[in-house]
């Protein structure tokens, strides 16, 4: 099965929910004049990182992010990787991720389990403890956020259950672009998973960011990669390339986790 994937970098105005919805709903449609079947949107792409005014901002349960982006998914019939919104909960604000296939139906939700405190996040957010596995058009799926990606243990606990779309959302500063894009490619190569991955563009009070969403394929292989501008980065991926590079190498079979534990267990002991 072919699927053709669109990543909207957007440049996210800052502090703005309405602004940005009215600059989502203007490039979904503007996409969807060709044919796609999944589009991605970036990280905190209702707020962006205006985390002091989270509290007064912050999306309520996700229930209005919700209804929006099942509305327009409906609409189009299009599937919708929601990149992720600042939710208000009792318990306090997440940065969750919401997907919902062509029927408008929420069929995931993830909030980032790795909080990064170099833009203060553990100050203004609470961190998740859900994994982010997903089903689309009858494919497993990860979706995760950011930071998350700096974690390979975090990506392999989704694609040792079977993950072969991994969709990662994030708003990446520039000045760390090559471990972004190098950590992308190895994330999908240890993986063997396609990665989806979209970033925004443009810059906030406090960052410039990198932009340069990538598809890569289940070998590491860029497929199609965006410059630092806003844009719509573009591309076709075949689920079945998954299957045979896990077969030509297969990583999953040979894998010996019962040897990982035990050595962890070992060093702690030992140290």
């Amino acid at each position: 099965m072919t699927l053709k994937i669109a990543c909207l970098q957007l440049d996210i105005a800052f502090g703005n929910p309405a602004e940005n919805k009215r600059r989502v709903q203007q490039e979904i449609e503007k996409v969807c004049q060709s044919s796609v079947d999944v589009i991605v949107l970036p990280e905190l792409w209702t707020t962006g990182y205006d985390l002091a005014r989270l509290d007064d901002i912050a999306d309520e349960n996700g229930a209005d992010t919700k209804s929006f982006i099942s509305k327009l998914a409906r609409l189009h019939n299009v599937c919708i990787v929601a990149g992720s919104i600042a939710k208000k909960t009792a318990a306090g604000i997440t940065n969750t991720m919401y997907i919902v296939n062509r029927d408008g139906d929420i069929v995931g939700e993830y909030s980032k389990l790795h909080l990064f405190q170099l833009m203060d996040e553990h100050l203004y957010l609470q961190p998740g403890e859900s994994s982010g596995l997903f089903t689309l058009e009858q494919t497993l799926c990860a979706g995760v956020i950011c930071y998350d990606i700096r974690f390979p243990e975090w990506i392999r606990a989704h694609t040792t259950q079977g993950a072969e779309l991994l969709f990662v959302v994030a708003e990446w500063p520039q000045p760390r672009l090559e471990h972004w894009r190098t950590l992308l490619q190895a994330r999908a190569i240890e993986n063997q998973c396609y990665v989806i991955a979209c970033n925004r563009a443009g810059k906030d009070p406090n960052n410039q960011f990198a932009g340069h969403s990538l598809v890569i394929d289940p070998w590491g292989v860029i497929l199609a990669e965006a410059d630092e501008n806003p844009c719509s980065l573009m591309a076709e991926i075949q689920l079945s390339k998954v299957k045979e590079v896990r077969k030509q190498i297969p990583i999953f079979q040979d894998r010996r986790p019962e040897h990982y534990i035990s050595a962890e267990k070992n060093f702690q002991k030992n140290s």
